[in-house]
């Protein structure tokens, strides 16, 4: 009977400490890098056979968004599920952007906490790195050669083998990222060419240099998704799978005109598949999400405390099907990348309109001249625009030298061509979401409602020049003043 006792005491133990681990799903998330929802399963013509079986027995989410449309910003952001003004990761780790503490609760700390193992397969990017203590690291480099890919199925299959408590295992892909390779290790099996396709409709411009690029973009896409393939294979193959909550996104969209480093949908809108244990299948929402919403998504699966005041909610109710009120805005913002391209920026949307904000109107966006560079394209600005549609040159002049605010109705405008903000009868939408803007502004801690001091912040980045060694000191600057 005292034996007996014992083992019942043991298990309670057990149970009290680490919750019920026999019931907790493990969770695999999958990053990749640089692109948008560029796949077949929404929309695009191209072959993506196993991100589509992910979506098919899962749930796509048609308006998924990251708060910053940058590497560090992003992944910043849901590992910490604050907005980069909130948590200080304002530009990339590379230029020695940071955290403003390593004491900000986060996604690993918080797991290994609630009794998981947690690991990382590929880059981190993300300062102070050692803010994130996983368990097992592994292939932590960039990769953008693409090197030993077969390596990060077979690190990870080691993960999931090696697991014996309820595991969070974040796998990152160097695809999409540049340079747009078109083979590696024979992937795709067929490459598509300038030929196949025409350019990401966002650019606006069907140019032969940006449909050869849109090519080897699709074939980075492509190959991406024979490796997610195998990934999921391994998770299979170990037994672990129908009790794993598997999440894909990508940290931000393409590295593509009006992409990367915008506020532009095609900048901070994302491809999100979900796939939870028990779930049905097949759906696609379209409510509001964001990439903060992760982290409560993940501590309601460890059945772990999610740290107070966080911005985001668990997808938990929108995956199985349910119909939650939820948010009716959406926000992003940009700082800066590298030193190059400073531009503080805010944009709120609702389900149908978006408004962009520009404190700096006025200025040349410098960001401008760094994406139309020769560094990223061979063909001239102006060859480029020669032949595009009024509207679009009209589109990319204002991207130059932006107004105070612009506003998009994505409904009959995806691709955000036709500002509307001085359109008399869009007054009252720009009243509603300018309105809705500040309050998250001042409800959020963002400085930069203040327009002097998103100047300041403009000027200091642009007198630190580009050396990677000047970090910026950002915490004090981005505290609202006593009293506003």
């Amino acid at each position: 009977m005292n034996n007996i006792r014992i083992i019942l005491l043991f298990f309670l133990l057990k149970t009290l400490s680490y919750g019920t681990s026999e019931k907790r799903h493990n969770i695999l998330f999958i990053v990749s890098e640089d692109n948008g929802p560029e796949i077949g399963c929404y929309g695009t013509s191209i072959s993506t056979p196993h991100l589509d079986k992910l979506a098919l027995d899962g749930a796509l989410f048609r308006n998924a968004y990251v708060p910053q449309s940058g590497c560090s910003q992003s992944r910043a952001a849901f590992l910490t599920g604050l907005y980069p003004h909130q948590n200080g990761q304002i530009g990339l780790a590379t230029w020695k952007y940071a955290m403003y503490s390593g004491k900000i609760p986060n996604m690993v700390t918080t797991l290994i906490k609630a009794g998981y193992r947690t690991g990382i397969i590929g880059k981190l990017h993300v300062n102070p790195e050692a803010a994130f203590p996983f368990d097992f690291k592994a292939f932590t480099s960039a990769n953008f050669s693409r090197k030993n890919m077969l390596s990060y199925t077979e690190h990870a299959a080691e993960f999931f083998r090696e697991s014996k408590k309820p595991f969070y295992l974040q796998v990152n892909y160097p695809d999409a990222h540049r340079p747009f390779i078109k083979t590696v290790d024979k992937l795709p099996t067929r490459p598509l060419t300038g030929k196949d396709v025409d350019a990401i409709p966002y650019m606006g411009i069907n140019h032969p240099e940006l449909r050869q690029q849109t090519a080897d973009y699709y074939n980075c896409m492509m190959r991406l998704d024979s490796h997610i393939g195998n990934l999921l294979k391994a998770l299979e193959d170990s037994g672990k799978s129908k009790d794993t909550v598997v999440v894909y996104i990508g940290d931000h969209g393409a590295d593509m005109l009006r992409g990367k480093r915008t506020s532009y949908e095609g900048g901070v809108k994302i491809p999100m598949i979900i796939r939870w244990p028990g779930m049905k299948g097949g759906q696609e929402r379209k409510e509001l999400v964001s990439t903060l919403d992760l982290f409560p998504t993940f501590c309601e699966i460890a059945e772990a405390q999610s740290p107070q005041s966080l911005p985001g909610r668990s997808l938990k109710p929108l995956v199985l099907g349910e119909r939650p009120k939820w948010r009716k805005y959406l926000f992003t913002e940009f700082h800066v990348h590298s030193n190059h391209n400073p531009w503080p920026q805010r944009t709120v949307r609702d389900e149908r309109y978006k408004l962009i904000y520009n404190p700096l109107a006025g200025e040349v966006n410098p960001g401008y001249d760094f994406t139309m560079s020769k560094k990223f394209f061979k063909t001239s600005e102006t060859e480029l625009m020669a032949n595009a549609p009024e509207k679009v040159r009209a589109a990319y002049r204002m991207m130059k030298k932006p107004p105070l605010y612009e506003l998009y109705d994505l409904k009959v405008d995806p691709f955000e061509f036709k500002n509307l903000v001085n359109d008399p009868a869009h007054t009252k939408t720009l009243g509603r979401l300018s309105a809705a803007l500040g309050y998250w502004q001042k409800e959020s801690g963002d400085a930069l409602k203040f327009p002097e001091l998103a100047r300041k912040l403009f000027l200091m980045i642009k007198d630190a020049g580009t050396t990677k060694r000047k970090a910026l000191q950002y915490k004090a600057f981005m505290e609202p003043k006593s009293g506003e």
